[in-house]
């Protein structure tokens, strides 16, 4: 009787952990993943990119940063050398804008939202990439890749060429899934 009642107990359970996905994440196609690690090699985030109707978003969590806002852009090439990570490249930007969201001749299909991270060192973000699946799919998953990085400071959503969001403190490949 014993197993029955833990057996019973478990279920409700279970079906909350299930209920732990967006409607949009159970209803999208994931088409890309990265995991971010920081200078030292550690894990420090994951992202993953959904399409739905067209339109491709990015939700990312992160843990072990440094607490304040932080600069996220996708960069022109999937590598992610430490420790300083210039080996993504610039911003991935197909489109020869200027940076910033609030530039008016911005911006950079890369530019993405500041992230901020609270005292424990964890946060999250949700971002939609401008364009559709169709319009973005080849510069994401071009020959030499993407990738996502973290920067040290926020982004200014304006100053070109990379908002003075400062130094790269993590970074990750972007994968099809």
């Amino acid at each position: 009787m014993t197993n029955l009642r833990k057996s019973l107990f478990a279920l409700p359970m279970l079906a909350a952990l299930g209920a732990c996905q967006t409607a949009y994440e159970n209803t999208a196609d994931q088409i890309g993943n990265a995991t971010l690690m920081n200078a030292q090699g550690a894990t420090v985030g994951t992202a993953r990119m959904y399409s739905l109707g067209g339109e491709v978003t990015m939700n990312a969590s992160f843990s072990g940063l440094t607490p304040g806002v932080h600069g996220v852009h996708l960069h022109t090439t999937g590598s992610c050398v430490a420790p300083a990570f210039t080996s993504a490249g610039g911003h991935l930007n197909p489109g020869g804008n200027e940076h910033g969201t609030q530039n008016p001749r911005g911006a950079h299909l890369g530019d993405l939202p500041n992230v901020t991270i609270a005292a424990d060192g964890t946060g999250t973000m949700n971002a939609v990439i401008r364009g559709t699946l169709a319009g973005v799919a080849d510069d994401l998953f071009d020959a030499d890749g993407t990738a996502i990085v973290v920067h040290a400071s926020a982004d200014d959503y304006r100053t070109d060429p990379t908002g003075n969001a400062g130094d790269r403190m993590a970074c990750g490949v972007v994968s099809r899934s």
